[in-house]
């Protein structure tokens, strides 16, 4: 019997409904894949996003499980521990940035990270509305990334992304399950946003100092 879990956002204040049902599941359905059409429509999500003078600073490396070879170098280039659940997800894809702005290789773009992060942020809210899950890892072997695909000087590899529809829990080692049916929390209003001063939480009405 299939077990699966629907983690919706228990949000303080309104949000969209893609928002809310947007987490991170481990567990992904190894026999359903996502479609060509859901796929480039999620890409494109990415690509229309933000960034600083619009440099599109973003790179993704894409594998999927009907390409068994790039499939395989993908997910050899995670560490051990996400390999064992991102396995079972369709796709794979490692997240890069080219760390320096067009015009001028000498000048560093420090917000290339950032415009990644918004990058993967569209996408995954893309894909949420299409009933397709997204688990963003931090866990690789970057050095051997780096070298299975030979990023040009300038780019470098900074995340993964598992794309899938949501498996069976049960298919995950027992560690593993607890996370996928542990209650979701977030740090308050108070611990995140600040009004006037560091570690002031803001507040709607507040008056702050100039």
């Amino acid at each position: 019997m299939s077990t699966t879990n629907n983690k919706k956002a228990t949000n303080k204040y309104p949000i969209l409904d893609v928002l809310k049902n947007r987490w991170s599941p481990r567990a992904f359905d190894a026999e359903r894949p996502v479609s060509q059409e859901d796929l480039q429509s999620i890409l494109e999500a990415a690509r229309w996003a933000m960034s600083s003078y619009n440099e599109q600073p973003w790179r993704y490396l894409i594998a999927t499980k009907d390409n068994t070879e790039d499939y395989e170098k993908l997910l050899g280039c995670l560490v051990e521990y996400n390999q064992l659940w991102a396995t079972t997800a369709p796709v794979i894809m490692l997240g890069c940035v080219k760390t320096y702005f067009q015009d001028d290789m000498e000048k560093k773009n420090k917000h290339a990270y950032h415009d990644l992060g918004a990058a993967s942020a569209m996408l995954t809210i893309e894909a949420t509305s299409r009933g397709i899950y997204v688990h963003q890892m931090a866990g690789i072997d970057y050095d051997k990334a780096q070298e299975a695909y030979d990023l040009p000087e300038g780019y470098e590899v900074v995340t993964a992304l598992a794309l899938g529809y949501q498996g069976d829990i049960d298919q995950l080692p027992e560690d593993l399950q607890k996370g996928e049916t542990a209650e979701r929390s977030r740090k308050s209003h108070d611990e995140l946003f600040f009004g006037g001063a560091w570690d002031k939480a803001f507040h709607e009405g507040d008056e702050y100092d100039d």
